[in-house]
C-alpha cells in the first residue's frame, strides 16, 4: 500500500511529462511558419470580429495611423513560459509589413492559450519609431495602454492618453487586466 508522500513524488513526476505532452502537440503549429496569404486572410478574420464584437470599432480603427494584428498568439508555461505569433501591420488597410511577438515569463502558471493580440496605432511618430525598429519592446521602446472595454462601453466613449492601444481578445471575447509589457515586436519577411 502506497502512502500519501509516495502519491505526491507520483504527481510531482507527472506534471512536467503532462505538460511536455502539451508542448509537443502544440508545438508543431507553432514552428510551421504561415505564408503572407496565411497571414493576412487570419488578420481579416480577426479584423472583422473585432469590429463586429466592439462597439465603435470600425471609425476607431479608420482614425488610427496604423494596425498590428497577431490573430493567434500561442501561450504556455509550467513555471517558465512563452508565447510566440505572427501578424500584419496593416496601414491605410493594407499590409505594410509582416511581424512576430514573442515574449517569456517566469512565476507560477499553467497551462497554455490562444489569443488575438491588436496594437492600435493612435500617433503618426509612435508608428515611425516602431517601424524604424529592430525589436521593439512594449514598455521599454514605446508606452503601450492595454485597453479597457467593459460591457456597454464603446470605444469612441473612452479616451485614451496613450500613442499604442492593445486590445488582447481569446474565445470568449475581449480579456481584461492583461498585458504586454516585455513583448518583443521583429519584424519578419513573408
Amino acid at each position: 500500500m502506497k502512502t500519501l508522500n509516495q502519491h505526491s513524488k507520483i504527481n510531482v513526476k507527472i506534471i512536467p511529462l503532462l505538460f511536455a505532452c502539451l508542448l509537443i502537440c502544440a508545438l508543431p503549429k507553432v514552428a510551421k511558419a504561415d505564408t503572407a496569404k496565411e497571414i493576412d486572410v487570419s488578420v481579416d478574420v480577426s479584423l472583422e470580429k473585432f469590429i463586429q464584437d466592439v462597439k465603435g470599432a470600425k471609425e476607431f480603427l479608420q482614425a488610427s495611423k496604423g494596425v498590428l494584428v497577431f490573430p493567434k498568439v500561442y501561450k504556455a508555461g509550467f513555471w517558465f513560459g512563452g508565447e510566440y505569433g505572427e501578424g500584419a501591420l496593416r496601414i491605410g488597410g493594407k499590409t505594410a509589413d509582416y511581424y512576430n511577438i514573442a515574449a517569456g515569463s517566469f512565476g507560477f502558471q499553467f497551462g497554455a492559450q490562444i489569443k488575438t493580440v491588436i496594437l492600435v496605432f493612435i500617433d503618426e511618430d509612435a508608428l515611425k519609431k516602431f517601424r524604424s525598429s529592430e525589436g521593439w519592446k512594449a514598455g521599454v521602446d514605446g508606452s503601450v495602454a492595454v485597453a479597457d472595454v467593459g460591457v456597454g462601453q464603446s470605444i469612441d466613449s473612452i479616451t485614451f492618453k496613450e500613442p499604442i492601444i492593445a486590445f488582447i481578445i481569446d474565445q470568449k471575447g475581449l480579456m481584461l487586466n492583461f498585458t504586454i509589457e516585455g513583448a518583443r515586436f521583429t519584424k519578419i519577411s513573408r
